[in-house]
C-alpha cells in the first residue's frame, strides 16, 4: 500500500451482480443423525462413529487443537493411516469390529465398511441435501424424474425414489452400483422405479440428450478425479462447465431442483453459485450455496466437509 491509502469496511468493496445482488453463503449441517456422530476433531484427523464402529481418519480442514483426550482418540478402533501420494493409505485395526455393518438415516438402512479410499460408503454431512430434495419431491405433486450422477452407494437416489420419483442412478464402478442396489433392497425399496447405470457421466449425459431424454431434478456429485468404466477421465475443473452445459439440455420445461456438491477441489461456494446460476438464470428460481458443515460433539465447532450450490424452482 503506498502512504495514504485508506482500507474501506469489506461492505464497501463488493461489487453487486448483475441481478443487483450479492449471493449469500450458507453452513448447511445434518442434526438428524443417530447412527453417526463426530465425536471430536483436531491436529488435521476427525474421531467418528459410524453405527457402533468408532474410527479415525484425516481431516485436512481440522487445523485446530483436539478438546478431547488422548484416550479418546486410543478408544477408536480402527485408524486410517494415509501415504504420501493423494488418496494412498491403508487401515490400520486396533480392536476387532464387523468388516460390514448396517447403519440408518429416517428409515433408510445401508451398509458401511472401510474401503481402500478411506471413505465408508456413506456421507453423513449430505443428509440434509437428501432431505431437501424429498421434500421438495413430495410437495410437488406430480411425476418427477430425477437423474443422479456420479451416484455412489445410492443413499441420495433411495431417499428420492422413496418420496415418489422415477431415478435414473449413474456410476462409473459396477462394485458401487452392486452396493447401492444391496442398499435398496436392505431399505426395502426394490418395488421402486430406479434405473441402476454403469457408466462415464459425461457420456451418459450426451446419450439422454440425443435420445430426447428430460429430468425435473438433477443431483451431481463429481469427484476431483475419477475414470469412467472404459478409462474415460474425470478432472473437475476441466469437465464440470461442459456437464453442467450438457445438464441444462436435460431439465424438463418444469424442472424442480439441481443439486451440485464438490468435494476436495478449491473451489468454494460462490464457485458452485455462479455455476448454477450461468445455466438457470433464465427459468428463474432461487440459489443456495456455501458449506456443507459437521457439528463436533465434543466442542461443537464446524468442521467444513465440502462445498455446495443447490437451485430449486420458484
Amino acid at each position: 500500500m503506498a502512504q495514504g491509502d485508506v482500507l474501506l469496511p469489506i461492505s464497501s468493496r463488493i461489487i453487486p451482480n448483475p441481478a443487483g445482488h450479492v449471493p449469500t453463503l450458507t453452513l448447511l449441517s445434518s442434526p438428524d443423525w443417530e447412527d453417526y456422530e463426530l465425536i471430536d476433531s483436531g491436529s488435521g484427523l476427525k474421531l467418528e462413529r459410524y453405527g457402533k464402529v468408532t474410527l479415525v481418519r484425516p481431516g485436512a480442514e481440522a487445523i485446530w487443537q483436539p478438546a478431547l483426550p488422548q484416550k479418546a482418540w486410543d478408544a477408536a478402533q480402527v485408524v486410517f493411516e494415509p501415504s504420501p501420494e493423494e488418496n494412498g493409505g491403508h487401515w490400520v485395526t486396533r480392536k476387532p469390529y464387523e468388516s460390514r455393518w448396517k447403519m440408518e438415516y429416517k428409515g433408510l438402512t445401508f451398509w458401511s465398511q472401510t474401503t481402500a479410499s478411506r471413505h465408508l460408503g456413506v456421507f453423513p454431512e449430505q443428509a440434509s441435501q437428501w432431505d431437501w430434495a424429498a421434500e421438495l419431491i413430495r410437495s410437488a405433486h406430480r411425476p418427477i424424474r430425477v437423474l443422479n450422477l456420479f451416484g455412489y452407494t445410492g443413499l441420495a437416489t433411495l431417499s428420492a425414489a422413496r418420496a415418489g420419483a422415477r431415478v435414473t442412478h449413474v456410476d462409473a464402478s459396477k462394485k458401487v452400483i452392486g452396493w447401492a442396489r444391496e442398499n435398496q433392497a436392505l431399505s426395502g425399496l426394490e418395488d421402486r422405479p430406479i434405473r441402476w447405470i454403469v457408466d462415464d457421466a459425461l457420456k451418459f449425459v450426451r446419450r439422454e440428450i440425443r435420445r430426447g431424454s428430460q429430468y425435473e431434478g438433477l443431483i451431481l456429485d463429481p469427484p476431483k478425479f475419477g475414470r469412467g468404466p472404459k478409462g474415460e477421465v474425470w478432472e473437475f475443473y476441466k469437465l464440470l462447465p461442459d456437464l453442467l452445459h450438457d445438464c441444462q439440455k436435460l431439465l424438463s420445461p418444469q424442472p424442480l431442483f439441481i443439486m451440485l456438491t464438490g468435494y476436495a477441489v478449491k473451489a468454494s461456494g460462490l464457485t458452485l453459485y455462479y455455476a448454477l446460476d450461468e445455466i438457470t438464470r433464465r427459468i428463474g428460481g432461487a440459489i443456495t450455496a456455501g458449506e456443507l458443515v459437521l457439528a463436533e460433539r465434543s466442542a461443537g465447532r464446524l468442521l467444513s466437509t465440502a462445498v455446495f450450490a443447490c437451485w430449486q424452482a420458484g
